[in-house]
């Protein structure tokens, strides 16, 4: 039987019984409960105009965080709360310190962006209670909201304002207790309008939902599958969602690999690489999506996806990391790598899914960057995506791992590159051959985002970045070979 969706809204406990599945919690609430001040730009997750807060546990503990709206399904909210603009208003009739900063700073002109923006600053001003934030965590905060008419500047000042007007206190005790009322101890399975969206809890629940409904979608942030529904207008027929399964949200360390579940976000799964790696991937953190993507988006949905340019794989693939799969045999590794059988086709035999990612631990003897080519800084899709690691004994290159995004149908490695680089010095000279060698590795096309000369001209130059930031003698800061960069 289906049960109805319940979650906290307005401070009551809403129950939803005929919702369609893949209704967008903007529609939702535009539609059904007429908040309007929730508004749609894109429907892609792109703009930022429908930016919420969802309130949920994580681990027991309380997350708040922000996500975009127009690409969420109402199903995912079981368990949770939702804050939109409106709940910015406070008893008395006085503006919320992010809306009284808006005001004083001038950071609206045609306004419809502007409750995005409130939203987003309103889960900054959450996470620091009353800190002033600092410029690089508000251009993060306000990665994900477009303005085409009032700039950023006097949003930016607003940011900076709002801790400075007296604060407003958030209950974040009381609404954990209430969300702890709202958790179910099982499988919930709600059905409407013809089709079914299951949410199991445990990966044995998911294991036999996968394999009784062998058809059905596996859905985790919906970051690309929300595109189907509003872009595509597919409809997906059955979902079961993974957002649930506590056992996917793990993150550890054993025999040398960082384990991360298939459910960790991807703001979470890159917080704890970058605790491992703030060389190597702080920038690619930055600049992978926006922080309402980040946080909806899971990095088992990235491998599992297997776009030819997500930006995640060529640097697992240059790491050499593994991808768990488990299905009603049991558990299966395999080198990422062997994953992508050819475009969108994967290794997935009946009833398996992606459990885990492994990712090796660094190594005093590896060297490993990985870079990304996009039109825009923040919240852009690659061109190119180039990830490269070699092991050294001394000066002398002992392995080397090549892996490009945007290059070819899958993320693929570099073959020819790799050997041409293998037992040679780490010099110029093997570093000219290996740039050669790309072109025999790689035959990109020309699409909307890049040429295909541009993006092997620009392969073989992140070779030759890579090599002068790595070289044994005289390597280059980062200021020195990035514009974004502080010396």
């Amino acid at each position: 039987m289906s049960e109805p969706i319940r979650f906290l809204f307005r401070g009551e406990v809403r129950e939803l019984r005929d919702a369609p599945p893949t209704q967008t919690i903007l529609q939702h609430l535009r539609e059904d409960l007429r908040c309007t001040g929730t508004k749609e730009g894109c429907a892609e997750g792109d703009c930022g105009a429908c930016t919420v807060v969802v309130g949920s546990l994580e681990g027991g503990e309380l997350a708040l965080r922000t996500v975009n709206a127009c690409i969420q399904f109402t199903p995912t909210l079981d368990g949770k709360a939702l804050f939109t603009v409106e709940d910015l208003a406070q008893a008395d009739g006085a503006l919320h310190p992010v809306q009284q900063a808006l005001v004083e700073c001038h950071g609206s002109q045609c306004g419809f962006c502007t409750p995005g923006f409130a939203m987003s600053l309103w889960g900054m001003y959450l996470k620091h209670e009353g800190r002033a934030p600092q410029r690089c965590e508000i251009d993060d905060a306000l990665s994900g909201n477009l303005c085409r008419c009032t700039g950023y500047r006097p949003i930016i000042d607003a940011a900076r304002r709002m801790a400075e007007l007296p604060a407003v206190a958030f209950d974040r005790t009381a609404l954990a207790g209430r969300l702890r009322g709202l958790q179910r101890s099982q499988a919930f399975s709600y059905t409407a309008h013809g089709r079914r969206f299951h949410v199991p809890r445990t990966l044995d629940e998911l294991v036999r939902l996968r394999t009784e409904h062998p058809a059905a979608l596996l859905l985790a942030g919906s970051t690309d599958v929300g595109l189907w529904v509003t872009k595509q207008m597919r409809e997906l027929g059955d979902v079961i969602y993974l957002g649930q399964v506590e056992a996917l949200k793990s993150v550890g360390e054993e025999a040398g690999m960082l384990e991360i579940g298939a459910g960790v976000s991807l703001q979470d799964a890159y917080a704890a690489l970058c605790e491992r790696y703030p060389l190597e991937l702080s920038e690619l953190w930055q600049r992978f999506a926006s922080l309402p993507i980040r946080n909806a988006g899971t990095l088992g949905g990235n491998v599992a996806n297997g776009s030819p340019i997500g930006d995640s794989m060529p640097w697992l693939i240059a790491l050499g990391s593994q991808v768990v799969l488990r299905g009603p045999d049991g558990v299966r590794v395999l080198a990422l790598e062997d994953f992508y059988l050819g475009y969108q086709q994967k290794d997935l035999r009946a009833g398996e899914f992606v459990q885990a990612v492994r990712v090796p631990l660094p190594r005093a003897d590896r060297r490993f960057r990985t870079y990304k080519l996009a039109k825009r800084f923040d919240q852009d899709i690659s061109a190119v995506c180039a990830a490269f690691a070699v092991t050294l004994d001394g000066g002398t290159i002992v392995d080397a791992r090549i892996a490009f995004g945007g290059m070819a149908a899958t993320p693929k490695r570099a073959g020819e590159a790799e050997a041409a680089l293998r037992g040679q010095p780490w010099s110029e000279d093997a570093l000219r051959a290996a740039m050669e060698a790309l072109g025999r590795d790689y035959a990109p096309l020309s699409d909307a985002r890049a040429s295909g000369s541009y993006r092997m001209r620009t392969a073989q130059n992140l070779l030759r970045r890579f090599w002068l930031e790595t070289r044994v003698d005289n390597p280059l800061p980062a200021s020195a070979v990035n514009a974004f960069a502080r010396g």
